[in-house]
Parts: C-alpha cells; structure tokens; sequence
C-alpha cells in the first residue's frame, strides 16, 4: 500500500533541506531570508516536498519564504523532541541528563508540539504533513523519548490539526517497540542507510529494500514512507569504511533509489539537499558533513551535474 492512495498526497519528488552553511548552525546563526531564498530556488526546479526537522527559526523563515516569494513547495514540518528519559547504551556518550534537565526538556517538547499544531494551521496551505519527533526511539539516541510519550504527541497534533500526522525514526524501532505508535499514526516513516550499515554500493538498494519490505509487511494496512535514505560522500572512518564513499556512489545510489522508489510508488525523501559542515566531530571528512547532492557552498555533486531529475510517480 502506498501513501498516495490513502492520504490523497499528490505524487512529487521529495528530499531533506536544512540551510545551515558555513558558520551557521541551530542555535547561533541562521540562514537569512536571502540565502534560503536562493535555496529554494536551486530546488525548485526538481522537488516539490521538503522536510524540515524543527519549528525553529529556520523552518520559520522557510515559510515565510515559500509564502511571499510563492515557490511550489509543500513542506512535512517536523518538532524536534528532546531527551525525556536518559539512555545510557547511547555509544558517543551522550544522552545522560539530570532529573532537572529531564524535566526542563519536558516543558520544551511540549513548547515544541504545540508550536508545530499552530504552525500546521497558519501556514496550512503549504504544510502537507507533520512529525512529532526525529529518531528519538532508536535504542542508540542521544534524545530518547519513551513510546508512550509519542504516542501522546501524536493524539494531540491530531486533535489539533488537519494535515495527516506521522513520527519519523529508523526502521529497526518500528518492526518491535513502535507498534503502540502504529496504531495511532496516519503514515509510518522509516530511515534507511545501508552505508551506515556497512552494504557496499552494490548490495544498498537490495538493503534498503529489505528495511522498507520488513516494515510494510510487517503493518500491510498503513502506508510507508520513506523520510531519510542516502549515500554519504567523504568520510573520516568512524562508522563508514572511506573507500565506500564518494560523489560516483552517492550517484549510484540516487538513481537506483530514485528508479525503485518511483516505480513502486513510494513517497521517499532523499538526504539530503546540502552539506552541512556544523554536524559530527570537528574534522573536516566527518561523515555527518558530507551527505549532501550540493556543497556547502551550493555547487552541485556528480550526481547533480548536467542532470534533469524526472522522478515521478504515477497514482
């Protein structure tokens, strides 16, 4: 079952923006109404839905651009839920905070969801969806949310709004401890990243279809999306062999993606738009950094060299 024949979600090619370039980051300095501006022009001549991970005050100047510049974006806004309960199996050493900081991160995710309902209405005529958090079951997080939580996150956004309501986190979670969210979400979103996952170029789309396949199996009558797959281009080492990286094989990886996806009529969101040099460690092929199909400073990759992106999907 796909996502276009329950929800009425109009087919289009998707993929992951976050506008932080060089020398900006979330909670310092923002992309201005300009440099988005110049953004959403690069993407609007081959995509039509955006991601976004936060109400923050980059999302909001998203908005504001697709608003009075009248770009043909249609966004899935997302609220970034932070830590509520401490995960101490985190392996980087994060996720480990005080019963007061717990608390205070309680208040700050409720904050978050009810700013997602009220910008789902103010701007209901370009957000198409919502998601009430970003990998925060995942056994690995450093921002663990329990189930029961985001099930609650779910009810509300619901009640409150009219766009269809989703949570977005790896596949492995929703095969076991996501099930109760199953049962109240309007769409499954699921992450899927065989480079992490050491799959060779060759073997990724195989990959990526057996993490799609175990889900949508696994829950026949809600629809799959997916809202994170790519292919990194530099690495350090940590946690992605060097030599299974570069611009060639994130262009393998994109076309097959791309081909698979349309042809099954899956809703998939690439990642991601553009590299973004503030993530991971301070080195400079810190993976994290380099997952992007343009630069930091906007110039296409291989893959988005003299290409015409044709992706589309027939209901």
């Amino acid at each position: 079952m796909n996502v276009f024949n329950t929800l009425n979600i109009p087919a289009a090619n998707a993929i992951c923006y976050s506008g932080f370039r060089e020398g900006q980051q979330p909670g310092g300095v923002y992309p201005n109404y300009h440099e988005i501006k110049e953004d959403l022009e690069i993407l609007s001549s081959s995509w039509k839905y955006l991601r976004l991970y936060d109400c923050d005050k980059h999302a909001q100047t998203v908005l504001e651009v697709i608003q009075k510049e009248n770009f043909d974006f249609k966004i899935m806004l997302g609220s970034y839920i932070v830590a509520e309960m401490n995960n101490f199996g985190c392996p980087w050493g994060g996720g480990i905070y005080s019963e007061e900081e717990l608390q205070e991160n309680r208040i700050k995710n409720q904050n978050q969801i009810e700013k997602l309902i009220n910008w789902a209405n103010t701007y209901s005529d370009i957000i198409f969806s919502t998601s009430v958090g970003n990998e925060a079951c995942v056994d690995w997080t450093d921002h663990y949310v329990p189930v029961d939580r985001v099930v609650e996150f779910v009810k509300m956004v619901k009640q409150n709004t009219k766009q269809p309501v989703t949570f977005c986190e790896n596949y492995v979670p929703w095969l076991t401890k996501l099930k109760p969210l199953t049962e109240v979400v309007d769409f499954i979103s699921i992450h899927t990243y065989p480079v992490w996952e050491y799959k060779h170029i060759h073997e990724s789309l195989e990959y990526t279809k057996q993490n799609y396949y175990a889900v949508a199996n696994t829950y026949p009558n809600i629809p799959v999306v997916i809202t994170e797959a790519g292919w990194a281009t530099n690495s350090n080492g940590k946690g992605i062999h060097p030599e299974n990286v570069s611009e060639e094989n994130q262009k393998i990886y994109y076309n097959d993606l791309i081909t698979w996806s349309t042809q099954e009529k899956i809703l998939t969101f690439f990642f991601e738009a553009f590299d973004e040099n503030w993530k991971g460690s301070p080195e400079p092929l810190e993976p994290e950094k380099h997952w992007g199909l343009f630069k930091i400073d906007r110039t296409p990759k291989l893959v988005m060299q003299n290409e015409t992106i044709t992706q589309k999907i027939n209901v």
